[in-house]
């Protein structure tokens, strides 16, 4: 029985892909996407695993503490280099509508008291973030839901506007629960089916490897090498994979849309922080048609 039980292992084990195998970039990004079904991964997961503790919060896998000595090098980075931090796990929200609709609605659940609101110059224009405390809809000054930032999309010529609203995940659900009640955006929009439940079958095919004697590995796909990569999915800890992601209110016209993880959002820290930027992105030509 012993025998019978060591053939049999061996025959399982045999089975498995080599590291070449592994570190196919189909495989990886299929694999990439099994490991995260129930915590999202960041963009910059895979250096902050090596470098970092992680921890599992707000349904993000999130690095936590490093694992080697590096504080005097981060200090000395913010004094006088640059320090970037992933702050993509933070939620985004979009308001889709008319200017003066927008800031009535949102006048109520914000207070000048407090300083800066939606209604600030510098801010209208999109040309300055924002900072502020948000409060649920007239019941200043009890009642506060947290604070959060917001950023303007430069006027465009159309009567239309786009606000952005950035806050912790752990406020997110609050905040767009008394957003829906404020603008009366009930119906949904559209409904999110992400690509993971459509591709899942598909994914675990591709991550198959057919192994033979004196042959190449071959995936199981019927195209062979023609066969469509598998791309890497961008999911929402804070969201069920079956919720709506976008809301619209026929009453006010005000779409709201959860467009977390959609938009990256790091930060720079540092005296050097504008020289890295000015280095890294460069201005698109204009082209007119």
């Amino acid at each position: 029985k012993q025998a019978e039980k060591a053939v049999h292992q061996k025959k399982e084990q045999s089975k498995t892909k080599c590291r070449k195998a592994r570190r196919r970039h189909i495989n990886l990004v299929a694999e990439f996407n099994r490991r995260q079904r129930k915590n999202i991964w960041l963009e910059t997961h895979i250096w902050h695993a090596k470098r970092f503790h992680m921890v599992k919060k707000w349904g993000y896998c999130l690095g936590d503490s490093p694992t080697e000595k590096s504080y005097r090098a981060c200090y000395r980075a913010m004094t006088k280099h640059c320090l970037l931090q992933d702050l993509s796990y933070y939620c985004c929200l979009e308001l889709t509508g008319k200017e003066n609709e927008l800031l009535k609605q949102l006048a109520r659940i914000c207070s000048i008291d407090t300083g800066l609101t939606f209604e600030e110059a510098c801010c209208l224009s999109g040309r300055f973030e924002g900072s502020l405390n948000l409060y649920r809809a007239d019941r200043y000054p009890e009642d506060m839901l947290g604070p959060v930032t917001f950023i303007w999309k430069p006027r465009d010529g159309s009567e239309n506007r786009h606000l952005w609203i950035w806050m912790h995940p752990a406020l997110k659900q609050d905040m767009l629960r008394e957003l829906k009640a404020v603008f009366q955006c009930s119906e949904p929009e559209e409904i999110y089916i992400p690509e993971s439940i459509t591709t899942s079958i598909r994914e675990e095919k591709q991550m198959d490897v057919v192994l033979s004697l004196g042959k190449k590995r071959k995936k199981e796909d019927k195209e062979g090498e023609k066969a469509v990569p598998v791309k890497k999915i961008i999911g929402d800890g804070t969201r069920d994979p079956l919720q709506s992601y976008s809301w619209i209110s026929h009453t006010t016209g005000v779409v709201i849309s959860d467009r977390t993880m959609e938009i990256l959002r790091y930060r720079l820290i540092g005296p050097l922080s504008h020289s890295v930027l000015t280095e890294t992105l460069k201005a698109a030509s204009l082209q007119t048609v």
